[in-house]
């Protein structure tokens, strides 16, 4: 293993990550009293979401590459949609024109799993000369790196929550929105 292929696959890790970070901070900001175990759940999610998703494409790349292509075009729309129904949830709970559930259950944590990663897939292309161990230890590396900035942002998110009160489910669903629109935008533009 060279430094280069550590040094990379740390880059790929935060670059992966900040979809997730900006989600994490969001559940952070809904949910201000969150125990650390439920802060360690969410960031294991996002890491593991962000490895599988690599893993993924590198395994389309080396066997179902046509269909993998043609799934690609769809990607930003379901991150899209995704994501601003998660946010538009998060709003209408904080306003109290929904029943208020924990902000973020088992199933909306999944949700935002799959909608933070899935541009991720493409990844498997860039990893594509990787042998199975190395590309297996490069999503080992990107599950990290997502894990520790994933937490911080729901750390981050508690802590900011708390001094926000009533406010922070609106904040954190707005960001929700902006995360989705920018996943959108910038893999349509």
């Amino acid at each position: 293993m060279s430094v280069r292929f550590f040094v990379s696959s740390v880059l790929l890790g935060v670059g992966l990550a900040m979809d997730a970070f900006s989600v994490s901070l969001a559940n952070g900001l809904h949910e201000p009293e969150m125990a650390h175990r439920k802060m360690c759940g969410i960031a294991l999610v996002f890491a593991l979401f962000q490895a599988a998703m690599p893993m993924i494409g590198w395994l389309c790349v080396h066997s179902i590459v046509q269909c993998f292509s043609a799934f690609e075009k769809a990607i930003p729309w379901i991150a899209l949609g995704l994501l601003v129904y998660i946010g538009v949830s998060m709003i209408a709970e904080s306003t109290g024109e929904a029943e208020q559930t924990p902000a973020v259950g088992l199933k909306s944590l999944l949700v935002q799993g799959v909608a933070t990663s899935i541009d991720a897939l493409s990844v498997g292309f860039t990893i594509a000369e990787y042998t199975l161990p190395y590309a297996v230890l490069a999503a080992a590396i990107i599950a990290l790196v997502t894990f520790f900035i994933c937490y911080a942002g729901v750390y981050l998110g508690k802590k900011a929550g708390t001094k926000l009160a009533g406010k922070a489910g609106i904040l954190g669903g707005i960001i929700l929105i902006f995360v989705g629109l920018e996943i959108f935008l910038t893999s349509v533009f």
